[in-house]
C-alpha cells in the first residue's frame, strides 16, 4: 500500500508539522549561512555589547551617553542592513508555503493549533541550526 504525503500528514500530524518546521528552518539557516556576512555581524554585535557596557558606566554624563547612543544606532543600522538581504530571500517562499501548510493541516487534529506547533518547533530547530552552522 502506497501512502502519499497527505495521508501521512493526516495520520501523523504532530510529527509532520515538526518535520515541515525543521525543513523550513533548515532552508532559512542555509540562506543565512551563504548570504550573511557572519564575521561583520559578529563584529558589530561585539561593538554593540562594548558600547552597552560603556553606556552603563557613563550614566551620569549625558553628553557622553548621547555620543555612545549615536554610535550604537549606527551599528544597529548596519546590522539591520546585513540581515535584510537574507530576510528578503526567505520571506517570499515562506509567504507561498505557509498557506499551503495551513490547508494541509486543516483536515487534521491540529487544525486549530498547527501554527503553534510550527512556531515552537521552528524556534527549537532555529537554535539547533544556528549552533550547527555557527551563525551569529
Amino acid at each position: 500500500m502506497k501512502m502519499d504525503y497527505v495521508s501521512l500528514v493526516i495520520a501523523y500530524p504532530e510529527i509532520s508539522i515538526v518535520v515541515v518546521s525543521g525543513l523550513i528552518s533548515l532552508f532559512i539557516s542555509l540562506v543565512n549561512y551563504f548570504v550573511l556576512d557572519k564575521d561583520r555581524v559578529r563584529e558589530l554585535r561585539d561593538k554593540q555589547k562594548a558600547l552597552n557596557e560603556q553606556m552603563k558606566t557613563h550614566k551620569d554624563n549625558p553628553q557622553k551617553l548621547q555620543d555612545l547612543q549615536k554610535e550604537m544606532m549606527s551599528h544597529m543600522g548596519e546590522s539591520m542592513k546585513h540581515s535584510f538581504k537574507p530576510m528578503l530571500i526567505t520571506t517570499i517562499p515562506l509567504l507561498v508555503v505557509l498557506p499551503f501548510i495551513r490547508n494541509l493541516f486543516i483536515e487534521t487534529s491540529l487544525a486549530g493549533s498547527w501554527f503553534w506547533w510550527y512556531f515552537a518547533s521552528a524556534i527549537v530547530f532555529s537554535m539547533i541550526f544556528r549552533k550547527l552552522f555557527k551563525l551569529p
